[in-house]
């Protein structure tokens, strides 16, 4: 059964994920969670808000504050047949459990000779706008995509976070799922019953003719600004949400660059060596001949995030950017360095 023929509720995205936590840990016993004040304090953006008091503190588990501790026993639980659900409270910790995740989680199965599995799925947020700086903001996404062994996903509506995340908690390998701070609150239909989202399913969510916006996450909401702000100009964008970075859905990006004959992708992570960079060589290897115009990025600056407000809203690119982005790409020729208009493109 699709997801769309299922009876749906208006739903936050942040009870979305409570909806598919919940449902996978009525369904499978062996699913537990785990995570710094995820039990009795319901997780510091409340998606877990009560799980605790309807499955018990045997499966809803308050950690240390020790993020290689804790991921270290969901690796050893996952590999003992259990199905962990570790929290990161900040993508930025991931950092200090990068051995275990990177070095264990990640290459157990292959190390194993697949003797091993490590069913293990990781839930963390990341995003910049809610001023909370330079440790607690990064956008790593494309640290698991250089590292092979984790899929990746981030979701940028209600629905696609509950279908993502059970899909997730499902798997026999590591799922990463990244949450974004500035989405938990928005609204979305979400279906009532269980339902899995496939990893590497790109969703075209809005169709155009003239140029295409690849995005993920909340920069997805960034393009469907630009497009409503382009259709006014006399262009049409195509926005395509990628939904999960590993897998990545190339074919759906390709088959939208064959129709627009421009591509812009937008994401807030670093410019330098972020996911911009492999998707926009991936598609100039492979459809060079069919681009009327270089690909262009609309990332985040190459410094780290500011606190200050009007600084960090200066960092994060909007609408607006990738409106100017897809100006240049209307123009057919490359975007030139200097001046603020370039600063994110």
């Amino acid at each position: 059964m699709t997801a769309t023929a299922l009876q749906v509720s208006d739903l936050t995205y942040r009870e979305a994920l409570r909806h598919a936590l919940a449902g996978e840990l009525e369904r499978d016993p062996d699913v537990l969670l785990l995570g710094e004040d995820i039990g009795a304090y319901g997780g510091i953006y409340k998606v877990t808000d009560g799980l605790r008091q309807r499955f018990g503190p045997h499966r809803v588990l308050d950690t240390p504050i020790s993020e290689s501790g804790f991921v270290g026993a969901a690796i050893g639980a996952a590999m003992t047949g259990k199905r962990p659900v570790v929290e990161l409270m900040f993508m930025d910790f991931s950092l200090v459990a990068a051995d275990q995740l990177l070095n264990q989680a990640a290459k157990m199965r292959y190390l194993s000779g697949d003797q091993w599995q490590v069913p293990l799925t990781v839930r963390t947020q990341q995003g910049v706008g809610a001023g909370t700086a330079a440790q607690h903001s990064q956008c790593l996404e494309a640290l698991f995509m250089h590292v092979p062994g984790f899929a990746v996903a981030l979701p940028a509506f209600p629905a696609d976070a509950k279908g993502l995340l059970s899909t997730a908690i499902r798997m026999d390998s590591p799922a990463l799922v990244i949450e974004h701070k500035a989405l938990y609150g928005q609204r979305g239909p979400v279906p009532d019953q269980a339902f899995e989202i496939p990893f590497g399913q790109a969703n075209v969510v809005r169709r155009g003719s003239d140029v295409t916006l690849v995005s993920y996450s909340r920069s997805v909401h960034t393009c469907l600004d630009a497009a409503r702000a382009l259709a006014a100009d006399g262009i049409s964008a195509e926005v395509i949400d990628l939904r999960t970075l590993v897998p990545l859905d190339l074919t759906t990006v390709l088959e939208s660059v064959t129709r627009t004959q421009r591509l812009a992708v937008v994401h807030e992570a670093h410019r330098n060596c972020g996911p911009g960079a492999e998707i926009a060589a991936r598609v100039m290897e492979q459809a060079w001949d069919i681009l009327r115009a270089p690909v262009h990025r609309v990332c985040g600056l190459d410094i780290p995030v500011p606190y200050a407000e009007p600084l960090e809203a200066a960092w994060l690119p909007g609408a607006e950017d990738v409106r100017r982005a897809a100006h240049k790409l209307m123009d057919n020729r490359p975007g030139e360095r200097g001046g603020r208009d370039d600063v994110h493109t």
